[in-house]
């Protein structure tokens, strides 16, 4: 018997975790969503609920694909056969709840019994915005901060939950080398080439790693990127686990230059597991998870960026770290997924028994 079936009592809950269908659970280098979502099982299970991931690849117990479609990241379909793939195995689920991370899962919830909370990890403007709206209440939604949830205030919105990363897992370095370092995709929002300008302006040199797979991406690399290399700006192709790991920790500071209202920036939070400070446009989620002129330093413009990399060397890297394992670590995530979890199949219970809905979780 499903824990929706009793009430909302206090036991273990069975979650059917959707990943979206490009990367493995954990990602072998780059993968954000999935780092996070690794982390969040890992979590839920030592708090000894029963999580059956669906996915791609070797990480999920149930596939949708026995390879991940990182190569076709971009194009449509991947995304809708993943979708119907884990519509049909949820069928043969006694699950308590769907925790659905993927862009098309979602269109699904109207048909199932049981509820369907979303994390948004991206944009929630637009058609994306659209799309959960049209959604209404057959999905819960939970934001990854409070900048994005105020992008569309009107969505039903049930709960904030920050990203985390496991910190002990970073290795900390107390004392920084001379260079700065970009990390991310190579997509215009990220920077990259204001990164190496800023950096150029500083006297520093920059080392950048980042995702190079899709065309937009290959084509700003091409146009922006690659004619700045050179005179201590270098490229070292994508990190995978502990290339990101080494980078970051040894870096003077992570340089992010957003030109657009990030939702959130697993990197920010990686890059203070290091204790290594973060120099970035105070776009989006920035300013609610960098710590101005305590783990780094938020500016409005790029004008900015090299007198505060040349701060960055007074911060204190014991101050960072501690501030990543107080505020982004796991176990507070995997705690704000589990009151999610039961408040909505508490609601769920309620509204299929007839009695009195729920009231909302705290927003």
């Amino acid at each position: 018997m499903g824990l929706a079936d009793t009430g909302g009592s206090r036991e273990a809950l069975h979650v059917a975790m959707v990943a979206p269908p490009w990367y493995e659970v954990p990602p072998k280098g780059y993968g954000g969503i999935e780092s996070m979502l690794a982390d969040l099982v890992r979590g839920l299970a030592a708090r000894g609920h029963r999580v059956t991931l669906i996915g791609a690849g070797a990480g999920a117990d149930l596939r949708t694909y026995e390879e991940p479609q990182s190569a076709r990241i971009g194009e449509a379909y991947p995304e809708v056969v993943h979708a119907a793939r884990a519509a049909r195995l949820l069928r043969g689920l006694d699950a308590d709840v769907v925790h659905d991370h993927s862009l098309a899962g979602p269109l699904g919830a109207g048909c199932r019994a049981v509820p369907t909370v979303v994390t948004c990890h991206g944009d929630v403007t637009g058609e994306a915005g659209t799309i959960l709206r049209d959604l209404g209440e057959a999905v819960s939604l939970v934001a990854i901060s409070l900048a994005q949830r105020a992008q569309a205030p009107d969505l039903n919105w049930v709960a904030r939950v920050h990203n985390a990363v496991d910190v002990a897992s970073f290795p900390f370095a107390p004392v920084k080398e001379d260079w700065v370092l970009w990390l991310g995709r190579f997509s215009p929002d990220k920077g990259a080439d204001l990164a190496i300008e800023a950096a150029r302006a500083a006297g520093r040199r920059i080392v950048l790693a980042g995702k190079l797979v899709e065309a937009a991406e290959r084509e700003h690399f091409r146009e922006r990127v690659a004619p700045l290399l050179g005179a201590g700006a270098e490229y070292v192709g994508e990190a995978d686990g502990a290339l990101k790991r080494g980078l970051l920790s040894r870096a003077r500071c992570l340089v992010l230059p957003l030109r657009w209202e990030e939702p959130f920036g697993m990197v920010l939070i990686e890059a203070m597991a290091c204790g290594t400070p973060v120099v970035a446009i105070g776009r989006g989620a920035v300013p609610e998870i960098v710590a101005d002129g305590l783990t780094g330093f938020v500016r409005r413009d790029p004008s900015e960026l090299p007198a505060a990399i040349e701060e960055a060397g007074r911060l204190d890297p014991h101050v960072i770290r501690a501030h990543a394992e107080r505020r982004f670590d796991v176990g507070p995530m995997v705690e704000g997924y589990e009151r999610v979890y039961r408040a909505v199949i508490a609601s769920s219970w309620r509204e299929a028994s007839g009695r009195v809905p729920a009231l909302p979780l705290t927003r």
